[in-house]
């Protein structure tokens, strides 16, 4: 007998607002569409989200979660090495950039659709943005913490760029692309 996973409702309105943002924009999706993709009421949406930003929110968090796994788990097999951890990464950025549907990186588009830097969605970007400059960090910290630092900023630039050109460019390339850089910028230190 197979057994059934049961989804919490604030799970589903979620797991909707994943597909339903990603897809078409968070301006351009309204509550209510993502209630009728989550098969329920507006009340029931209003008891697990005081607004659509706080849904939006948790959308980005959902999705940074994905990141910071991935990441972590590239940086743990790669036990120090850098180089390493850029082949992971270049690896799964060629193939998320491959895959139908891809539309760049949700929280550049969060950051292009809510300019208010100080708006709950923009303070969401940011601790990701931060999360991932720490990460980056990590990588470079045998060269000293100086040097980390200007590291870390010169791979999130590619990480931002890559994002970006595997929307818009040939995704095929991409991950080449980002590999090669990467390894330039941790050798130029």
């Amino acid at each position: 007998m197979i057994a059934t996973v049961k989804t919490s409702m604030r799970e589903r309105l979620v797991a909707a607002a994943t597909r339903l943002f990603y897809a078409h924009g968070l301006r351009a999706v309204s509550v209510d569409k993502v209630i009728e993709a989550a098969g329920t009421t507006k009340v029931t949406f209003y008891r697990h989200f005081k607004s659509k930003d706080d849904l939006v929110v948790a959308y980005l968090e959902g999705r940074a979660l994905l990141e910071r796994e991935g990441i972590g788990a590239a940086i743990a097999h790669g036990g120090g090495d850098a180089e390493t951890v850029l082949r992971l990464m270049a690896e799964q950025i060629g193939m998320i950039a491959c895959e139908p549907g891809f539309r760049g990186c949700p929280f550049i588009n969060a950051a292009a659709e809510y300019p208010d830097p100080d708006s709950q969605v923009r303070k969401t970007v940011a601790a990701h943005r931060r999360w991932y400059k720490e990460a980056f960090a990590s990588l470079a910290a045998p060269l000293g913490p100086e040097r980390s630092a200007e590291i870390a900023d010169d791979l999130m630039l590619l990480r931002d760029g890559v994002m970006v050109a595997g929307y818009l460019d040939e995704p095929d390339r991409i991950a080449a692309s980002f590999l090669r850089s990467g390894k330039a910028v941790i050798a130029g230190a």
